[in-house]
């Protein structure tokens, strides 16, 4: 992406990560170098498939002063996400191209984090340590996080995000569309909340579907993603060495000493240039 973001419009950057898919803008080179452009106007606008660009999540990079670099996370509504672990992935893949390293860190709300790269052109991330206090995710009150008082009993975590993970017999037989408004606005998510269906397919594999807030049904989630794998091995289903079948491709999950690792495929799709137009919703 060109750094003069200045002459025609706001360059930005395509990429899906097991088809989720995400929009990149590079701010570090703009007038105030390293500071963040983005406003829940201009990330609904570009969220919006049919008149924008389209997305599940937009990352933002800016400069930061304890590490390689910072994200920012939106959704598709306009609303922040607190993490996002495919984009994270998509993001450090730019990032190690340009750099030449296989290895970076970064800063986001979710906390310093680090991604190296792969074999076969997959991204690792170390999405941090799963959050397990009803207090950290929000919860509306104190309840057991592990089965919550919810029909099909959900196990709650955050990952940056909340995150409310059902086990059922078969993922793909859950009507997703319906359910996943109603639970992602429960009064027990004062925040609101990702929801997540898993179902154990083989040992240490898991069939997932997501819901997310703020985007709804996506074909996968980093973040939701490490989530169930942690949630299977709390509920004594798998080791913490999971495989993870979400709609777009395949993911695998690592809960090690140090965090939860998620590896992945990236793949680039276009770069583009927003319309003057366009960059007047930066204003707003």
């Amino acid at each position: 992406m060109e750094r003069d973001a200045n002459l025609y419009g706001l360059p930005f950057l395509k990429m899906h990560g097991a088809g989720n898919d995400f929009v990149i803008i590079d701010s570090r080179g703009r007038v105030g170098a390293g500071a963040a452009v983005c406003t829940p106007a201009l990330a609904a606008a570009l969220g919006d498939r049919h008149r924008g660009v389209g997305f599940d999540q937009l990352a933002e990079i800016s400069g930061s002063s304890s590490a390689d670099f910072h994200l920012d996370f939106w959704n598709s509504d306009g609303s922040r996400a607190g993490a996002c672990g495919n984009a994270t992935r998509c993001v450090a893949h730019y990032m190690m191209a340009q750099t030449g390293r296989d290895n970076l860190s970064l800063t986001t709300a979710r906390g310093m984090l680090y991604a190296q790269a792969g074999a076969d052109g997959q991204v690792t991330v170390n999405m941090g340590h799963p959050q397990r206090d009803w207090r950290d995710l929000p919860l509306a009150r104190e309840v057991d996080m592990m089965a919550l008082p919810l029909e099909g009993a959900p196990v709650a975590l955050g990952m940056g995000n909340p995150h409310a993970v059902f086990f059922v017999p078969d993922a793909d037989a859950v009507d997703l569309a319906a359910r996943g408004p109603a639970l992602e606005h429960d009064p027990l998510f004062p925040e609101r909340c990702n929801i997540e269906f898993a179902s154990l397919i083989a040992r240490d594999t898991l069939r997932l579907r997501v819901w997310e807030r703020g985007a709804g049904i996506t074909l996968a989630c980093g973040s939701g993603t490490c989530a169930a794998a942690v949630a299977a091995h709390l509920r004594g289903l798998t080791s913490r060495h999971v495989t993870v079948q979400a709609d777009g491709g395949v993911l695998r999950v690592d809960w090690r000493e140090d965090g939860v690792w998620l590896t992945g495929p990236v793949a680039y799709v276009f770069e583009g240039r927003l319309a003057p137009d366009m960059m007047a919703l930066v204003a707003q």
